[in-house]
């Protein structure tokens, strides 16, 4: 291999400075061949007045190398600081965040001794979207977005890593008994990707259900492709159960860049002591060597990683009576790791990461926007906050007395349950309000239009109602693309 590679380092917060210190030590003496570029992120960036905790000098060094390993950091509390993990994460398209969960038995303790799964989870949608708007003294919403290209191209990531990694099946978690438009979306993009991949087995679970598997039987599963907000609870569940969120690294994986890190946080209250595991950070670190194709020394690390467990040399939250030889810290787990390299574990299952010097990057699905549909407007939900009487009829008797042209009131929920027509509960403390109005029967044949709703918004802002929010309802070629109140 000709040069070194351009990386972005940075130290981070708490925790960090100490395990990214032992980690590019066990880099240096394994051979890996970096070129490090240092810049600051997190609390100290934070507290200049930076909101994103990253200034512009640390994204000229991330655009230009492409490839970040990051300690913790300390996000503020308050103030309105931002997620730097989902800004950097969002800004250079990294939509795929893989969490390999293993356990280690018997040298670290864990409940289930055969726990060995990836999980794939997507980045870049869903509730991490963080668009949120209180709307009622009593009420807050926040979106779920789910698109159609998304979700296609981190379940066709979850299939091509599959294949690349000999694992044998796939299998999708979602929520589409409840949420069968977004969570259905993302299950039916899975079964269609799935279709083009015969030689990996699929299947599907519910994520409650799913969750629960993951605990108690994690040998059901090999790779798991899910959405941001299950991925997230689901890869602490399973690095958990495996023996210790402070042993798992990620990658953070896109069109613009990648990002390697531990899964844990900042750890302010250890810090200093120089007592944390570098472990976490040290796997982040390995999956970068094989992103940048440096797969002879990623797996001489891991190799020597393994080693190191075997022989009972171990940091203190692993540390067990029967296995431990010799209890050591930050600094003393870099050098046993690094007094082992070129060793091969003799009870725990050797790595393979091959001789190839090419990067390791598995190739991402072009996608686009689906074709057009025919996309009719069938009514609009309006959302009030009204709180004037004790029933839901009330209102729909208020609303009723106001004259509109093309609409007809149809349905008012609350919460997503239908309050009227029919209503079992006298929701008395309800202050948010879905109105459906839909086309009066004299105008169903001709075409709504958002000039009608605009009518009908200022009718009833006229009529003294407080309207919150609005969702025009669609059908696309003739399905429903909305969803209807429980009970309706």
């Amino acid at each position: 291999m000709s040069g070194k590679t351009p990386i972005t380092v940075a130290h981070g917060d708490g925790i960090g400075p100490e395990i990214m210190a032992a980690v590019l030590r066990v880099l240096d003496a394994a051979g890996a061949q970096l070129a490090i570029e240092t810049i600051d992120i997190g609390e100290k960036v934070y507290k200049s007045g930076v909101k994103s905790g990253i200034a512009d000098s640390a994204w000229e060094s991330l655009l230009r190398t492409k490839c970040f390993l990051k300690a913790p950091i300390t996000t503020p509390q308050g103030g309105g600081f931002k997620s730097l993990n989902v800004t950097v994460r969002k800004t250079l398209g990294m939509f795929a965040n893989i969490r390999p969960c293993i356990a280690y038995a018997p040298f670290v303790k864990t409940l289930q001794p055969k726990m060995d799964l990836v999980i794939v989870r997507e980045n870049e949608e869903d509730l991490y979207a963080g668009i949120e708007h209180r709307q009622t003294d009593n009420t807050v919403q926040a979106l779920k977005l789910i698109s159609r290209s998304g979700s296609y191209k981190i379940i066709s990531y979850a299939f091509e890593y599959a294949r690349a990694a000999g694992r044998k099946k796939v299998s999708c978690i979602t929520k589409d008994n409840i949420m069968k438009l977004a969570d259905g979306l993302f299950h039916k993009i899975f079964d269609e990707v799935a279709a083009e991949y015969p030689d990996i087995e699929n299947d599907h679970w519910i994520v409650d259900i799913g969750a629960a598997r993951i605990a108690s039987r994690p040998e059901q599963f090999d790779v798991i492709v899910t959405q941001n907000l299950y991925g997230d609870i689901l890869s602490d569940i399973a690095a958990e159960v495996a023996g210790s969120v402070g042993l798992c690294g990620s990658a953070n994986i896109g069109s613009k860049g990648a990002m390697f890190e531990a899964i844990h946080g900042s750890a302010p209250d250890i810090a200093g002591q120089g007592i944390a595991n570098p472990s976490g950070l040290l796997h982040g670190a390995v999956l970068m060597l094989q992103h940048i194709g440096q797969n002879r020394t990623a797996q001489t690390i891991h190799n020597a990683w393994l080693k190191t467990l075997e022989d009972g040399i171990h940091t203190g939250e692993i540390a067990s009576r029967e296995h431990t030889k010799e209890t050591v810290g930050t600094e003393g787990f870099a050098d046993a790791v690094i007094a082992r390299l070129g060793e091969i574990p003799q009870r725990l299952s050797p790595v393979h990461y091959g001789d190839s010097e090419h990067s390791s990057c598995i190739s991402i699905a072009e996608t686009v926007l689906p074709p057009k549909q025919d996309k009719v407007l069938d009514g609009v939900d309006v959302f009030l906050d009204w709180s004037e009487t004790t029933h839901p009829s009330d209102l729909a008797a208020q609303l009723n007395a106001v004259q509109t042209d093309k609409f007809a009131l149809s349905v008012i929920s609350t919460r997503g349950l239908k309050a009227w027509p029919d209503a079992v509960d006298d929701f008395k403390i309800a202050d948010h309000w879905c109105c459906r109005f839909t086309a009066k029967d004299s105008a169903k044949n001709a075409k709504l239009n958002n000039g009608d709703i605009a009518a009908l918004l200022s009718t009833l802002h006229k009529a003294g109602f407080d309207v919150v929010k609005t969702e025009n309802l669609y059908s696309f070629d003739g399905q429903r693309g909305y969803s209807v109140a429980q009970g309706e």
